[in-house]
């Protein structure tokens, strides 16, 4: 099958090297033509818009950052839904709200073609290994149809339920690291603040009974932050909010959610909004007069 990608930044860009590599045809869009460049230059076939790139392919892919960038790739002329057709399928990775994920898809179902939500569970640095997870939202078949596909984006795919259902699930799992991030990051400065050096508690607590996989790998980062941000501040922040809201229909209290969200609008009002997440370890520092980290 022909394949098409819109939305070509750090993970969308990961995503398609690894299509490529794969030998799919993929064609592509950006609205930032420059970021395709290397891309084009590894076999993508570019073409000027949304509505095109959907129009070549059996499957268009999207991963941008929110609703507001997902209904500016998929609405009006020159959008995806106006390149779909009967028996197409479109397969959207972006973080975005349950329920415009649903509303789109029943739009695309309108068309003749079918949607998936598929969001992934990982960092760049995931995706570059080949250790990514997709959720999944959407028709069994569907999923039938695109999965190999979808395996060669990541190795671990696993349908969560219908349409809006996986987005809502990956939701889940980023309030879970944003929050772990926080309480990381509390007792490394409660530890630090009483006399024990920031890297020994950094390396003890990686190494102990709460060291989950999140912890590891980004733990480290209140000694050194990463130069790019892997999730900054308002990504996260963005998902938080999600969680929130999607807490609130269904009534679930969130409280360590809310308090995590708190702290990430603190790092914003302290221009820490384009750094990774992790940051909020600069906002604590900060707040509790220790001399604070690099920003």
């Amino acid at each position: 099958m022909k394949l098409g990608f819109v939305g070509l930044g750090a993970m969308g860009s990961g995503m398609v090297r690894r299509l490529l590599a794969a030998d799919h045809t993929v064609y592509g869009y950006n609205r930032t033509p420059a970021k395709a460049e290397p891309l084009i230059e590894l076999g993508l076939q570019w073409r000027d818009s949304p509505r095109e790139v959907a129009a070549e392919a059996d499957v268009v892919f999207t991963m941008v950052t929110n609703v507001k960038a997902l209904q500016a790739v998929t609405e009006g002329t020159e959008g995806i839904l106006a390149g779909l057709a009967p028996g197409k399928v479109y397969v959207d990775m972006s973080t975005v709200s349950p329920t415009a994920s649903r509303e789109l898809a029943a739009r695309v179902s309108e068309l003749g073609a079918a949607m998936l939500d598929a969001p992934v569970s990982g960092s760049l640095s995931t995706l570059e290994a080949g250790q990514l997870s997709i959720m999944v939202g959407g028709a069994e078949a569907t999923l039938a149809r695109v999965e190999p596909i979808l395996r060669d984006i990541g190795p671990t795919v696993t349908r969560v339920g219908d349409n809006g259902q996986a987005v809502l699930m990956k939701i889940a799992v980023n309030l879970s690291l944003a929050v772990q991030m926080l309480a990381f990051s509390e007792g490394v400065l409660l530890a630090e603040k009483s006399g024990i050096d920031r890297e020994v508690a950094v390396d003890v607590m990686t190494k102990s009974v709460i060291a989950s996989p999140m912890v590891k790998y980004r733990g480290p980062f209140v000694l050194e932050m990463p130069a790019e941000a892997w999730f900054d501040v308002n990504m996260m922040q963005k998902d938080l909010q999600l969680a929130l809201e999607a807490g609130h229909e269904v009534e679930v209290p969130m409280p360590t959610t809310a308090a995590t969200n708190q702290v990430l609008t603190a790092a914003r009002a302290m221009g820490l909004a384009d750094r990774d997440f992790a940051v909020v370890f600069e906002a604590l520092a900060q707040m509790s007069g220790l001399r604070p980290v690099e920003a």
